[in-house]
């Protein structure tokens, strides 16, 4: 390639270059992002929003010495190649590739590793505060959208950033990838308006929180960004500078859809054209679409999300129930709390959210939830390993956070028909209840009536007396498999599907491990207070004394790859269990093919 990106220093050439020749660098950068993302998928219609921005802040700025924070980071991709990764960019995503997002360990120009939202000015003020504490003097950027801007974080931050910080910067995207999300400069301006009855603008309500604003500025003129950057680098104390930008920038299909090209799969670079799945609906199809047919039945029910409309699957309700759907913007602790209150006063509220993100309302489902036995639902979506996102994304943690909070019931349904079951049992349910769906296609089970079933009460899905292999979620499949193939190795296993990680059923659990003298648990979730973990409880209150093998993630944070080679690589597959079933009955004796007694020893 010619070009700055095959420039041995990047960042040294792009501050050396002519201004008028920086559209050529931003057509190159564009040329990469789309022609990778479309081979591996990706977050391409805000990356390629950014372009002239990013290479406006490593013009102005010097990184790593000066400080660019990313907000989420899925915008990062030009700043990827700008700072030397152009050789591995082909590996975005990919197993043991570069990570999707800013990544500290990845490069001295990732200051801050990121992939949740609303952190960066957070950051970039501690950041200062040190620089300050070291007396240096480097400039600290942070970099946020307006979707961002909705969270409490960015607030309390900014409240805070005013009489501390010398230097900010944020970036808005008026074409959001959600609609009714973003809560955008403008909007924000006309309420404060509203508010006090007068003229108020942008900068006014920054002002308010002690920020020289600069802008609006058109994200996209080079020559107007540089110059403002580096005339505000002179300025005293904490500055905003209002960026506005254009999703998809560059990419005609991105630009006429930016929810589709938010964050897409491999596509056809060509023609923007997206391959249509002709497998089994996905799990979050299935929710989305049961959630609406049991609203029509049952005018209590109300769905809440937090910036993920079409990614937890309420399109459709939203369509359907206008009044009864809410998007509170990138604010779970509030959507529990406000689902709360809901529920406090006689409604059904599903709290739609993928397990990653209700770790930081952790404390609103204890105590604003679970203490006061209000009957919230919360649908954990993209449950388990999710694949290129990687560790700021997967949710292996959720059984361990949610399965010790008093009155909580948590399901785990293995195919969509128990998905659906799920969210009838919640429904009729007057208590908090929680259940956990993996990301991707179901199994293409056929759908039968969404009726509610026995709290706690579990299924054994195959006989076997040697072992008995209980699983939990997506990967009762995995250990179905498994059982087969260890029967053509005469070793017979059951396999038990709990159902329900909390409460268990004991009777079922106690009485299969007694029959076969060792249990095998099997889950996509940590181990460290994990199903196996509970396993281990139950047994140790009921005085079972069988050995217990438990398979599931380790004291690790899991790198990104597909689900597939996620699995396989820490043992939660069909082979992984057969192989871990022979550590836990490590000496079999098999009939050979002759009928004479052959002893064989499983490493």
């Amino acid at each position: 390639m010619s070009g700055i990106l095959s420039h041995e220093n990047p960042l040294a050439a792009l501050k050396e270059m002519p201004v008028a020749q920086l559209s050529d660098v931003a057509q190159e950068l564009r040329d990469v992002i789309v022609r990778t993302v479309a081979q591996n998928g990706g977050h391409l219609a805000s990356s390629l929003g950014v372009v002239e921005l990013t290479i406006a802040l490593h013009r102005v700025f010097d990184s790593p010495t000066d400080k660019i924070v990313w907000d989420v980071g899925h915008q990062a991709y030009a700043h990827k190649l700008l700072t030397g990764r152009y050789d591995r960019f082909h590996t975005l995503r990919q197993l043991d590739g570069l990570s999707g997002f800013p990544k500290r360990s990845e490069s001295a120009h990732d200051c801050f590793g990121v992939g949740h939202s609303s952190t960066s000015i957070a950051a970039a003020l501690g950041m200062a505060t040190a620089r300050d504490a070291h007396e240096g003097d480097e400039k600290i950027v942070a970099v946020i959208g307006d979707g961002s801007l909705t969270a409490g974080l960015a607030f309390e931050s900014l409240n805070q950033a005013g009489h501390l910080i010398r230097l900010k910067r944020e970036t808005e995207n008026f074409l959001d990838s959600v609609p009714k999300v973003g809560k955008d400069l403008r909007r924000l301006a006309k309420k404060a308006e509203e508010a006090v009855k007068g003229f108020l603008t942008p900068g006014m309500l920054f002002e308010a929180f002690d920020f020289d604003y600069v802008g609006p500025i058109d994200g996209h003129k080079l020559d107007e960004l540089i110059q403002t950057l580096d005339n505000i680098t002179h300025m005293d104390g904490p500055v905003l500078m209002h960026v506005v930008t254009k999703k998809g920038k560059g990419y005609l299909p991105a630009e006429q859809n930016p929810p589709l090209f938010h964050g897409v799969g491999p596509f056809d670079a060509e023609t923007g054209a997206v391959p249509k799945s002709s497998g089994p609906p996905s799990y979050t199809a299935v929710f989305g679409e049961t959630l609406v047919e049991l609203a029509q039945q049952d005018t209590r029910i109300v769905a809440i999300t937090a910036a993920m409309l079409e990614g937890t699957g309420l399109k459709s309700f939203a369509t359907h129930f206008p009044e009864r759907f809410f998007d509170v913007g990138i604010a779970e602790q509030h959507a529990v709390t406000f689902a709360a209150g809901m529920a406090s006063r006689g409604l059904k509220p599903f709290v739609a959210v993928y397990s990653t993100f209700l770790q930081r309302a952790y404390d609103s489902v204890l105590h604003d939830v679970c203490l006061q036995k209000l009957p919230v639902t919360f649908a954990l979506d993209r449950g388990g390993l999710v694949g290129a996102d990687g560790p700021t994304h997967h949710g292996v943690f959720d059984y361990s956070f949610l399965r010790h909070i008093p009155n909580l019931v948590f399901m785990v349904p293995r195919d969509e028909n128990l998905l659906r079951c799920a969210i009838a049992t919640a429904r009729d349910f007057d208590g908090p209840f929680a259940f956990r769906y993996p990301r991707g296609a179901g199994i293409g089970v056929t759908l039968r009536q969404a009726k509610p079933i026995p709290i706690g009460q579990g299924e054994k899905l195959c006989d076997g007396d040697d072992v008995v292999i209980v699983a939990t979620g997506a990967l009762v499949g995995e250990a179905l498999v498994a059982a087969e193939r260890l029967a053509g190795e005469n070793i017979s296993a059951a396999v038990v599907d709990p159902v329900f990680l909390k409460p268990l059923d004991s009777s079922l659990l106690v009485a299969e491990a007694e029959r076969t003298g060792c249990v095998v648990t099997v889950e996509e979730n940590v181990l460290q207070g994990g199903f196996g973990s509970a396993i281990l409880e139950l047994f140790c209150d009921q005085g079972v004394h069988v050995p217990v093998l438990r398979i599931g993630l380790p004291d690790q944070f899991i790198e990104q790859g597909s689900q597939a080679e996620l699995r396989a690589r820490y043992g939660l597959d069909a082979d992984g269990i057969v192989a871990r079933v022979r550590e836990a009955l490590p000496q079999r004796v098999l009939p050979s093919a002759a009928g004479n007694a052959a002893a064989i020893r499983f490493a």
